[in-house]
């Protein structure tokens, strides 16, 4: 029984992307949104990224 629990274990390696952008909360709110939006465009371009939505592989946060 032990040995049907263990094969029932999916194990799985996430990755986290964490940018600081200095000065933010400095900026205006029309800035902040178009510095996200740049930010957004930018990593959502890579191949890396395109790859791993196409695969269904992101959980993104709003």
């Amino acid at each position: 029984m032990a040995e049907e629990e263990k094969t029932k274990l999916r194990l799985e390696i996430a990755h986290v992307l964490f940018i600081d952008i200095v000065g933010y909360s400095k900026l205006l709110v029309k800035q902040q949104s178009e510095l996200l939006r740049e930010l957004n465009q930018i990593v959502s371009g890579t191949s890396e990224f395109r790859q791993a939505d196409t695969e269904g592989k992101l959980i993104r946060l709003p």
